[in-house]
């Protein structure tokens, strides 16, 4: 992985977490189309899968919540999220460090020793000059900071079994934002299997959406996302000594972060 791809970029108060995926593989045979009737069913099976996963996620906006992204066991982030009260706690391991978040209101507080000319130190970031893909929000719809939605609006099939839903997903439409996000390898070219990649998913009791599995396969790594601690009280404290980002930090956030 490329340090850029260890950097990708910062959403809804925590890292987008990408990894850059390795060459392509062969292309492989292209199953022959499916009898209408048959396409259907698998339309409306599919169908009512999402509708649960997406059900699955409605807690983000209404209790407090935790979230943990592991991409590979290189990347890893463990976030403590309450939109209700706005508070963000983050922290999100690379080879390179370690980034912290803390989010309190309006306020935005970051540590990292990852990018150049910044400091070590807490700084406070000034939204008016956070890159758009940095998306820092409390705001409905970008406020996952396990990102599920992205993922949900790239599956291409799911069944449900119980509170078990697996299916494929298509890597290659995972939206940029945060959690789990891929990037193409030299060339800038997927394998085609990428564009059936397995997943796994499962709800708890409540019908909340507890894990999102994506097993390593077609050149991609192994990443998971999980949530739980649900209605956990995320007390944030604003860091003492903490002063206003260097001009250095606001390049190298987001997508086009450091090289």
């Amino acid at each position: 992985m490329t340090r850029r791809a260890t950097l990708a970029g910062i959403s809804a108060g925590l890292l987008l977490l990408g990894c850059s995926v390795g060459a392509p593989t062969k292309s492989e045979p292209k199953p022959e189309s499916a009898p209408v009737s048959a396409a259907s069913a698998d339309a409306t099976t599919t169908a009512e899968a999402v509708g649960l996963l997406r059900g699955g996620t409605a807690f983000v906006n209404q209790t407090s919540y935790r979230s943990d992204v592991d991409i590979a066991s290189q990347i890893t982030s463990l976030s403590h999220t309450d939109n209700v009260h706005k508070r963000l706690t983050a922290k999100v391991t690379a080879p390179g460090g370690v980034i912290e978040i803390r989010m309190i209101d309006a306020e935005v507080y970051m540590k990292t020793s990852l990018f150049r000319g910044v400091g070590d130190g807490w700084t406070v970031l000034d939204p008016a000059r956070v890159p758009s893909d940095f998306a820092l929000s409390f705001a409905p719809g970008k406020n996952d900071s396990g990102g599920s939605g992205r993922l949900i609006d790239a599956i291409v099939t799911a069944r449900a079994d119980g509170p078990e839903i697996s299916g494929t997903i298509d890597a290659t439409r995972i939206a940029a934002g945060n959690g789990i996000s891929f990037r193409p390898g030299p060339g800038g070219v997927f394998p085609d299997s990428a564009r059936r990649h397995a997943f796994r998913a499962s709800l708890d009791t409540e019908g909340r959406l507890v894990s999102f599995l994506m097993p390593e396969a077609s050149g991609l790594p192994n990443a998971s996302l999980r949530y739980s601690d649900f209605g956990t009280t995320v007390t944030v404290a604003r860091p003492p000594g903490a002063i206003a980002a260097p001009d250095a930090l606001y390049p190298q956030l987001g997508l086009g972060g450091g090289e």
